[in-house]
């Protein structure tokens, strides 16, 4: 029984190994909470670009409101777009069975998308969108193949499509070059992904900026008690600290007279 499970566990291995090789590689973001402004551009783009079908129903817009700074007339003026009120969820008024028509599948609740995807993917596959006309909808994803969504962010971003570049070889971790001219060998790569000029209307490091509020919104969305949960932690430690000493002396003091 124990060869037969051993002998399994190899057989299983592989594909692990296939499946955690083919995970695409991910761009670093890093995310401030404390960095109201930033949220605050986040709000108003998954209000403008992705509420259309994606709800926040675990979210309120009276708690946004309130923890983003955001006065609620403000709120009502210029996130909400609905006959929504103030206290209610954050909800979209797409019905489940028609967006399953449309798309082939509901789109997810977007609440805790950072908690269960990551930053570094949600800010990856967000500028990972390029067009590709085998797909109904026109556009393909690298980060997510065969996505089921349009991007969303094109007007912004601009039509993102494959090129083909020079690129510099490198063997073993080390550049190459000519031995005689020294010149640089290089080769073309023809899987870099490439914005076409003047089709959108942000610059390249304005839309990772925007990206990156983006997700900076959902990451609050998803863990809205985050700073407060560390700043209790803060104290929960200290006090633990100091109750040790305590602890500690009283424990001296009751064993003093065993030793």
């Amino acid at each position: 029984m124990k060869k037969q499970f051993a002998a399994l566990i190899f057989a299983i291995l592989p594909a692990f190994s296939f499946a955690a090789g083919a995970e695409p590689e991910l761009d670093k973001v890093d995310i401030d909470l404390t960095d109201k402004a930033a949220m605050q551009d986040g709000l108003r783009t998954f209000a403008n670009y992705c509420m259309g079908c994606h709800s926040a129903r675990f979210q309120r817009y009276e708690r946004v409101a309130r923890d983003l700074g955001i006065p609620e007339e403000v709120m009502m003026e210029n996130v909400v777009f609905t006959g929504a009120k103030i206290g209610d969820h954050m909800k979209v008024g797409m019905q489940p069975q028609d967006a399953k028509i449309w798309f082939g599948a509901a789109p997810p609740d977007l609440t805790l998308v950072a908690r269960v995807r990551g930053n570094d993917w949600l800010y990856s596959y967000l500028r990972s969108f390029y067009e590709d006309s085998s797909r109904p909808l026109g556009v393909n994803n690298t980060v997510f193949p065969s996505v089921g969504m349009p991007n969303v962010l094109a007007g912004l971003q601009g039509r993102q499509v494959f090129g083909c570049k020079q690129v510099q070889m490198v063997e073993d971790g080390k550049k190459q070059y000519d031995p005689l001219t020294g010149a640089k060998i290089t080769h073309e790569a023809c899987d870099q992904l490439t914005i076409l000029p003047k089709t959108g209307t942000l610059t390249a490091d304005e839309f990772d900026d925007k990206v990156k509020n983006l997700v900076t919104f959902l990451a609050y969305s998803a863990n809205p008690v985050k700073l407060e949960s560390q700043r209790i932690g803060s104290y929960v430690l200290l006090f633990l600290a100091v109750f040790f000493v305590f602890a500690y002396l009283l424990k001296r003091e009751y064993w003093r007279d065993v030793h």
